[in-house]
């Protein structure tokens, strides 16, 4: 590693004396594993209540109904999509970010998501116990909840304003972690050193019509939507110092709300297992094991997966101007998908999905970015459509920015999303959404993320 430094003229003593100091010996001696524990029961004993005068018997639960579940089968349930595939990853990350902030690691807080999530479908509701919401509750839970907590924390330690604002903000982004610093003060302060990374974050906001719409079985297609959209890369590969030993070091976010939709967009990824690579002067990477949540839902279909990749992020400097920044991953998840605005909000299945990434930008300087982002799933019959079939999901992110003055730009993007679904006894389902939208672009810095190593 210092011969990596001299090679590009960074002197090693200065890197180690910026870097923070080291306190994972006080976060080991401050951790506690009973107060989570506690938390994460005290949530769902108040989830339980809320919900049983909300929506009645199905979670009026009792001993003799958590006999039976643990003497029976766990199914796969039909709940409302949104429920399901947001709900549960929503309610996981709750579950994940008491633990976290409590001075746990990230396999000791999925740990608890997980328990908290089989504790919640033994005892939490009426209904059998189901293995889709343990995916979506334990797993898809555990990798929001890690960069809801990550981008909490960089809120506190960078973000400008006054102290209140950035409390404020944490807290919205990730509210487990600011009721541990409330209750519990500055005890679990150590583990939230985010070893300073590099990162790029912009905020969009605008409108976008509608260039191809092909609906399929849907019943309420829109023709535009007003569009606001926030994403992140934390952790961008290159920084001189910067590791990657714990999981999410590097992550990638995104989240988009339409009039259209809803919630149109919520999807993370980030490197579970890996380490950073060099290759020549100019290219410079992380490669390993990621895990990912995406919920997609682009007015006619939707779609949200849970899913193990292989795969790298990395940056190729061009010329002294331009880089190129990108993610390329393949792996293979759990997905539900369906058709929205259809017969009802149950009209959705299950199936095993291989699934693929390619995620690029094109940095000209502190002027300009290219993005072109790719996806896509095939979902299976395997392990949930009862019914035979499968679904190929296609959906391509093509987004040119242009920085006006200091943070403040513009955009320009175009985003295709196809389903070509085929199951037996049914006719073949084709659904394509276009559309093209003009925004305001909020950039958290005044570039556009690409990492100077020089």
């Amino acid at each position: 590693m210092t011969a990596a430094f001299a090679a590009y003229g960074v002197d090693p003593a200065s890197v180690l004396a910026e870097r923070k100091p080291d306190l994972s010996a006080d976060a080991e001696a401050n951790k506690s594993y009973s107060i989570p524990a506690a938390e994460i029961v005290g949530f769902q004993i108040l989830l339980n209540r809320v919900d049983r005068a909300l929506y009645g018997a199905d979670y009026g639960s009792n001993w003799s109904v958590i006999k039976q579940h643990l003497r029976g089968s766990w199914v796969t349930d039909n709940d409302p999509f949104k429920i399901n595939q947001f709900g549960h990853p929503y309610a996981g990350s709750m579950y994940y970010g008491f633990a976290r902030s409590a001075g746990l690691s990230f396999w000791e807080s999925a740990g608890y998501t997980f328990a908290g999530s089989a504790l919640w479908e033994i005892a939490g509701e009426n209904t059998p116990p189901s293995k889709n919401d343990q995916i979506a509750t334990g797993i898809a839970g555990s990798f929001l909840g890690e960069s809801l907590y990550r981008m909490a924390n960089l809120v506190l330690e960078q973000g400008g304003g006054t102290t209140f604002w950035r409390e404020l903000s944490a807290a919205t982004i990730s509210p487990p972690t600011a009721f541990n610093r409330y209750v519990h003060g500055d005890r679990f302060g150590a583990i939230l050193a985010s070893h300073d990374p590099v990162y790029y974050s912009r905020v969009q906001v605008g409108t976008s019509a509608t260039t191809q719409n092909q609906a399929g079985t849907a019943t309420q297609p829109k023709r535009g939507d007003v569009l606001a959209d926030f994403s992140m890369d934390y952790g961008l590969p290159g920084k001189p110092g910067y590791t990657y030993a714990r999981p999410f070091d590097y992550f990638s976010f995104q989240a988009t709300a339409s009039t259209g939709a809803g919630l149109e967009t919520l999807a993370t990824r980030g490197l579970l297992l890996g380490t950073d690579y060099d290759v020549g002067e100019r290219y410079r990477g992380v490669w390993g094991l990621y895990g990912s949540y995406d919920y997609f839902a682009p007015t006619v279909f939707r779609i949200s997966s849970t899913a193990l990749s292989l795969g790298t992020t990395a940056q190729f400097q061009l010329s002294n101007s331009i880089a190129l920044q990108g993610s390329v991953l393949a792996g293979m998840g759990y997905a539900g998908v369906g058709t929205l605005h259809g017969i009802s909000d149950t009209d959705y299945h299950y199936g095993i999905a291989p699934q693929a990434l390619a995620a690029l930008r094109l940095i000209f300087g502190d002027k300009a970015s290219l993005d072109l982002t790719g996806r896509e799933f095939f979902v299976s019959n395997v392990a949930g459509a009862s019914i035979g079939g499968h679904d190929n999901i296609a959906r391509a992110d093509l987004t040119f920015t242009w920085r006006v003055h200091k943070e403040h730009g513009v955009a320009i993007k175009y985003l295709w999303a196809r389903r070509d679904a085929t199951f037996p006894g049914f006719s073949d389902l084709t659904q394509t959404r276009g559309t093209l939208g003009i925004y305001y672009v909020l950039l958290g810095h005044d570039r556009f993320g690409a990492v100077d190593w020089r």
